[in-house]
């Protein structure tokens, strides 16, 4: 199992480094659309729509990504990354009147609130309510969340390699924190009757790693010399210290609130994994859960406190 691990990891290294290096931004664009489209597949199979309407699915959600990052004028197949000077300008939403409805700024603080409100829903509720739910409303609702997710990508793409690297390991490092600390103190479970294995004091240290990671990272953003800012310091520049702490506290719990709400959906369906596409990490939901909120959730953060 784990050389199967290793080699599954190494391949998708292999494919991903290329991307994120290319100057244009459609080669990581493509790859994610790709993923995504089979995450949407997922979502459908473990709500009780499997064969051809999980391939739809899939295809809609693939579909949808680009209909709206058209719409919004997001880049996606030009350069990858924006000008520094027009980094918190009107085409990427940051610093942007919050007029009509279509405009990024929107998109992000619409996802903010549909994973808060989720997010309290799914610590509330449970798996009492989820499959009492109509179906169609769940792959509506999954619909949403993977096209809020790979806009997200492809926007924080194009704020720099940077900025997209501080978001990933933000979620990496609020993982590894609440797997170490859950292990060592963990007494009070979080959530037992979706994930038992998750404790408050799990969250608490997957916190405390965000924010040593945060110090470290933009120590290294004033000293070496980077493409551009990342999450922490532009938050910094937004929110203040004691701002920032908190915002990072926020997407790491929001983190969190992912992996419990894809764990949701698999104890419902009865399923371990969310399908077997990557063999010895199981479905692409398994790998990307906690960054389906983090993702938009951060461009949100960064439309309020540049806006």
């Amino acid at each position: 199992m784990l050389k199967q691990r290793v080699i599954t990891a190494l391949i998708l290294v292999a494919i991903l480094l290329p991307t994120l290096a290319a100057q244009a931004a459609w080669p990581f664009a493509i790859l994610t659309l790709v993923f995504i489209s089979a995450a949407g597949w997922e979502w459908s199979r473990l709500n009780e729509a499997p064969g051809a309407r999980a391939v739809i699915m899939g295809a809609a959600v693939a579909g949808s990504c680009l209909f709206v990052a058209r719409y919004l004028g997001l880049s996606v197949w030009g350069a990858s990354q924006a000008p520094v000077s027009d980094s918190l300008g009107h085409v990427h939403g940051w610093g942007h009147p919050l007029v009509g409805f279509a405009t990024p700024a929107i998109i992000w603080l619409a996802a903010l609130l549909i994973w808060v409100l989720g997010g309290a829903a799914v610590l509330r509720f449970g798996t009492a309510h989820w499959k009492q739910s109509p179906q169609l409303l769940r792959r509506l609702l999954g619909l949403a969340l993977l096209v809020l997710a790979w806009l997200a990508l492809v926007e924080s793409k194009a704020q720099g390699l940077n900025y997209l690297l501080s978001v990933f390991c933000l979620v990496w490092a609020a993982d590894i924190g609440a797997y170490f600390g859950g292990r060592t103190f963990g007494k009070n479970k979080l959530a037992p009757s979706i994930s038992p294995g998750k404790s408050w004091e799990g969250v608490w240290s997957g916190m405390l790693a965000v924010a040593l990671l945060s110090a470290i990272w933009i120590w290294i953003d004033r000293n070496v010399g980077v493409d551009s800012p990342s999450l922490y310091s532009r938050l910094l520049m937004g929110l203040g210290p004691v701002g920032m702490l908190a915002a990072l506290a926020f997407l790491a719990a929001m983190s969190v609130v992912g992996d419990l709400f894809e764990s949701l959906i698999k104890r419902q369906a009865g399923a371990k994994d969310s399908s077997q596409l990557l063999p010895g990490h199981g479905g692409v939901l398994d790998r990307i859960d906690a960054l389906l909120p983090v993702l938009p959730l951060s461009l949100a953060l960064m439309t309020l406190c540049h806006g």
